[in-house]
């Protein structure tokens, strides 16, 4: 059983299905149980200690299991309507960091960062967290986002549990370019 294709399904399953709906809309949380069943039509091999050990050993930290462990949720990236996921909101660090790709840069340059077809734009802590994303794209560039001035205008950040950062929207002005080598 090939363990990052069992993640990529859990991970789709748990931010993309409708199909039928397989998470709370209030919170995002899913019954293990039912998302082992789901998982064991394609990965027969499946059981509770595949989904912890694929919980455990992500490095992006995509899932959470709730309090009881009897439901799962992933922290970020839900393009469902509807969905809500808790997050908090705390005051963010002067600056934070969008990894793109060069060929996307036209169009966040007029546009602005915008969430495409998920819920928030994510949004990363660091400088070299956003290189890695975007270098998944293409020939990565980093948007160096003045966080604090953006909430201090108004806007909304939000930051999820595993760490990420996450706006509904980016206007171009609180961000300059950064290009990598």
């Amino acid at each position: 059983m090939n363990l990052t294709n069992v993640s990529r399904r859990l991970s789709y399953l748990l931010r993309h299905s409708t199909e039928p709906l397989y998470i709370d809309l209030n919170g995002g949380w899913a019954d293990v149980d039912v998302l082992i069943g789901v998982l064991k039509k394609k990965f027969p091999e499946v059981d509770r200690d595949t989904i912890e050990l694929i919980v455990a050993q992500d490095e992006k930290g995509r899932y959470s299991f709730s309090s009881d462990g009897k439901s799962i949720r992933a922290n970020q990236g839900h393009s469902i309507p509807g969905a809500v996921i808790e997050m908090e909101q705390p005051d963010p660090p002067e600056l934070l960091y969008h990894g793109t790709a060069t060929r996307f840069l036209d169009p966040i340059l007029r546009n602005g960062l915008i969430p495409m077809s998920r819920q928030y734009v994510h949004i990363s802590p660091d400088f070299e967290t956003a290189v890695k994303v975007g270098k998944r794209h293409g020939k990565p560039v980093v948007l160096v986002i003045r966080a604090k001035e953006f909430v201090e205008d108004g806007n909304e950040l939000y930051r999820s549990s595993n760490g990420v950062w996450q706006a509904k929207a980016v206007p171009p002005q609180y961000f300059t370019v950064q290009y990598v080598n």
